[in-house]
């Protein structure tokens, strides 16, 4: 940077930066801490350096700068962040996450150094700041032209509103940088005014419940774990949010809430909770002990809302926090309670549909009257109508979701003509029931009283909005306009709109397009009428064809032409694909379910659910066997392929065999000679595992020769593929090798195979068998990269035990033995076999295991069995490459 001696002076922008959690990552790293320190240093003065940015001092793990160019500075941070994301450290949980702040004003330098109050006001902005995040002051936001001078690299400004800094009157409008490269979601602001709740805001009036929100606060003041308990649309979440609003005064570090039935799975409820308190995970430490670490000396209520979501983790997350303070207390919702040492279990009742003393409306038609007002435009609902709504009321026996529902109806129908037609549809289903006491009520009542919630629904739409209600409930999952104008007749709009106006499908904005969602419940409703109206053949093969072109456009770009195939286009499809499968199954073709078992060919096994494949083949057999169906014998060949395939993986190797077999069968009758190699090819590896190599040796090189000899070469590629493993285990590395090399085009040539880079795979395993470490992790990585990019899961977890070997051999034996125990983790995950090389990674792990020590070997083991295979991918393309270690040939003087 620039030398002190030219501090800019007059209106001068000041940049303060500071490493989040330095004192755990100093504690994590221990020695190691020094240099990442330095390197963080050099990093950030390079950056900022190219701004003319002038430093005043270095502290620790701080740093003071002072510009003349408030556009330069942001600029300079935000290439500062993105150097800093993409430095190559000495492993992810060594990166420092830096903050950076900024402010802008009036000052003037006396003996090299500011005594500005502006310097303050910019450390306190910088104070405000999360890792990875750059703030800045109204007043460097006007310097820039936030109106009209935009920043460079489509960066632009995000206005966080106003907000207090600490020892300065008055707020500060907070701005943060928005740029490629950088993090955009972080927490509030580490403000003096933060929030004392972040209870969701209500968009509708919250109408009686008093005595339930009463029970709730008691319960909460004299217990530290209560569950609200109750069915689905049962409110619980409004009481439970309700209440906690009234008290939050009780809780000196606040009431924080964090919805789990948006969390994808059990790992993200620390995340999600975790972000509700305003933590952001760090380095090295479980987010679980970093949010107990949060609230070990804090009085503060946590809402989780939908409990039942992901029921095992929040369990576990409420017992930590429990355990973490004696001023800690937990308000839960859910359909069934935690099973907490402590909790208190309340189950909500419906709302009231007695009258309330005096003459006065009871809760469930208070409800309906607030909702009826505003759904006719604020309009006082008229006296007589007070009397039909209390029919409905009672005839939707209290349940708050129902009585929505049918307040939403009254955009339509008249009071009047609602009753008639609550009346008509529960007359015979829930004739004589009255919901005194939900508990007492068996639980097929309820789920009754909902669906007639849903049927009166039904009953006001018209016929085009009722036929695509019945035909969507085909879907499994959310589906995009395009689907369903392809199983609707005409434009689907404006059935469509009315269907969402109706809450009978849920509208979810995407980044791209929007999707459309049928609650469970709706769909499983809406399929009982498509069979009524006898539409579900039609509807079933309909959504049968869509299914197939869908996973036909995954394997082609928009010209039709075949693209290198990623797994990953074919996740969102896969329950729609199962679906459509069980249908043709049951009463559907079977050979269309062949050809949709066949779309998820590699799939099924690299996602480790080869016996569900296979369970789907046994099935189809069986259909096939039932029906007559004629299917061709290339397609009988191609289904037998994929289920020896679907065996090997399962470590069926009789099975694999047999269904090899019968494979080869059915394609010579066929008469389809690139389908013979391919089946023939396939059978090396189980003749190999099953110890039977000259017969797999033979076999390999009969059918490179023939299937050359037939022009179709490339169909045998596994079979290249075996013979070299087999040469690899002989110790014929040159002809191994050779034979790989020359299989690379063919390999090129294949959509379907080329994603895996298998031959860089093998070669890397020769490689490493050479003792060539350069070789072998140029091999190594690019296999690695290139299946996990294209979703070949199953193949990363081969790659990365190759990777450990690799390390192993370089004298890493840490990074070694945590990459084969994320290998193995994730092997289990995927339930799949050690595959061909099993042998090998157990005795190279044997081999570390001696060298490490048992206690060392397991400690880095257990570590990388803790990452998720995107961080044991992420720590393997970390690791440096051969010739840029200390001693490499390739950097010594030249004699």
């Amino acid at each position: 940077m620039s030398g002190r001696t030219h501090l800019p002076s007059g209106l001068v922008t000041f940049l303060f930066t500071d490493i989040e959690g330095s004192t755990r990552l100093a504690q994590m790293l221990g020695a190691g801490y020094r240099p990442v320190l330095h390197e963080h240093r050099d990093v950030i003065r390079r950056a900022l350096s190219r701004a003319d940015g002038v430093e005043l001092f270095t502290e620790g793990d701080s740093l003071f700068v002072a510009f003349s160019d408030a556009t330069a500075a942001l600029a300079a941070c935000a290439e500062a962040q993105r150097e800093l994301a993409a430095h190559d450290w000495p492993g992810p949980e060594a990166r420092p996450r830096v903050r950076m702040g900024l402010h802008t004003g009036f000052a003037e330098p006396y003996g090299g150094e500011y005594t500005s109050p502006e310097v303050h006001r910019a450390a306190r902005v910088a104070a405000a700041a999360h890792g990875g995040q750059v703030l800045c002051s109204a007043a460097t936001a006007a310097q820039v032209g936030l109106a009209g001078g935009p920043l460079e690299d489509d960066a632009w400004l995000l206005d966080l509103g106003l907000h207090r800094l600490r020892g300065f009157d008055g707020c500060e409008r907070i701005f943060q940088l928005v740029a490629p490269g950088l993090d955009r979601q972080f927490p509030r602001p580490r403000t003096i005014d933060a929030p004392a709740h972040n209870l969701p805001v209500q968009t509708t009036r919250f109408i009686g419940r008093a005595a339930e929100r009463a029970a709730v606060r008691d319960l909460i003041g004299r217990h530290r774990l209560v569950t609200v308990v109750g069915a689905g649309g049962a409110g619980k979440t409004r009481v439970a949010v309700e209440a906690a609003g009234e008290i939050v005064e009780r809780f000196r570090d606040g009431v924080w809430f964090a919805d789990l039935s948006a969390v994808a799975n059990g790992d993200l409820v620390d995340v999600s909770v975790a972000a509700a308190l305003g933590l952001r995970p760090e380095p090295g430490r479980p987010v679980a002990q970093t949010i107990v670490d949060h609230v070990r000396d804090r009085r503060l209520l946590v809402v989780l809302d939908t409990s039942d979501a992901q029921l095992p983790a929040a369990r576990r997350l409420v017992a930590r926090l429990l355990a973490a303070g004696r001023e800690v207390a937990v308000l839960a919702t859910s359909r069934e309670p935690l099973g907490v040492a402590g909790e208190v279990v309340w189950r909500i009742p419906p709302l009231s549909v007695e009258a309330a003393g005096g003459g006065g409306f009871s809760d469930a038609v208070a409800l309906l009257v607030d909702r009826a007002s505003a759904a006719r435009g604020g309009r006082p609902v008229e006296p007589g109508d007070i009397a039909h709504l209390t029919r409905v009321a009672s005839a939707l026996e209290g349940l708050p979701l129902a009585l929505e529902l049918a307040a939403a109806r009254l955009r339509l129908l008249s009071a009047a003509q609602l009753a008639e037609r609550i009346g008509d549809v529960l007359g015979t289903l829930d004739a004589g029931s009255r919901l005194v006491d939900l508990d007492e009520v068996p639980a097929s009542n309820r789920h009754r009283t909902m669906q007639a919630a849903v049927d009166w629904s039904y009953r006001t739409l018209d016929p085009r909005a009722s036929r695509l209600l019945r035909w969507l409930s085909v879907f499994a999952s959310p589906v995009d306009l395009p689907a369903i104008e392809w199983l609707h007749d005409g434009d689907p709009l404006d059935p469509l709109a009315t269907l969402v106006d109706k809450s009978l499908l849920q509208a979810e904005a995407g980044a791209t397009n929007a999707t459309y969602r049928m609650l469970d419940p709706i769909r499983a409703y809406a399929a009982r009428l498509l069979v009524e109206a006898g539409e579900e053949e039609s509807a079933r093969e309909r959504h049968v064809a869509w299914c197939r072109q869908a996973a036909h456009d995954a394997y082609v770009d928009a010209d039709g032409r075949p693209v290198t195939l990623s797994l990953y286009t074919l996740d969102p499809l896969a329950d729609e694909l199962r679906a459509a499968l069980h249908w043709t199954v049951t009463r559907g073709s079977a050979r269309q379910g062949l050809a949709l078992a066949g779309a998820l060919d590699q799939w099924w096994r690299e996602r480790g659910l080869v016996r569900e494949g296979r369970m789907w083949l046994f099935r189809l057999y069986e259909r096939i066997s039932a029906t007559g169906e004629p299917v061709p014998d290339a397609e009988l060949a191609a289904a037998y392929h994929m289920h020896s395939l679907h065996a090997g993986a399962d470590g069926e190797t009789v099975e694999e065999l047999r269904f090899s077999q019968r494979a080869e069968s059915a394609a010579r009758r066929a008469g389809d000679p690139g389908l013979i190699a391919r089946i023939l090819a396939a059978r090396g590896v189980p003749l190999l595992e099953m110890g039977r190599a000259d017969e797999a040796e033979r076999l390999a090189r009969d059918v490179i020769t023939w299937s050359e000899d037939q022009g179709v070469a490339g169909e045998a590629i596994f079979a290249v593929y075996a013979l070299a493993q087999l040469l690899w285990r002989r110790g014929e590395l040159d002809e191994a090798a050779s034979l790989l090399a020359s299989a690379r085009p063919l390999e090129n040539s294949r959509p379907l195979d080329r994603g895996r880079r298998t031959v860089d795979m093998l070669l890397g395993m020769v490689a490493l068998s050479r003792g060539d470490l350069v070789a072998a992790h140029d091999h190594l990585i690019v296999a690695l990269r290139s299946r996990m990019t294209h979703g070949f899961h199953l193949r990363v977890c081969e790659t990365l035990n190759a990777v450990a070997v690799r390390c192993a051999l370089a004298g890493d034996a840490e990074t070694a033995a945590r990459l084969f125990g994320a290998a193995q983790a994730a092997r289990i995950r995927l339930r799949c076999s050690t595959g061909a090389f099993g042998a090998f990674w157990t005795e190279q792990q044997a081999t570390l295991r001696s060298t490490m020590g048992d206690t060392a070997f397991d400690t880095a083991y257990a570590a990388g069995a803790a990452l998720t295979l995107e961080e044991s991918v992420a720590l393997a393309l970390t690791i440096e490459h051969p010739d840029l270690m200390a001693g490499s040939i390739r950097f010594s003087a030249v004699e």
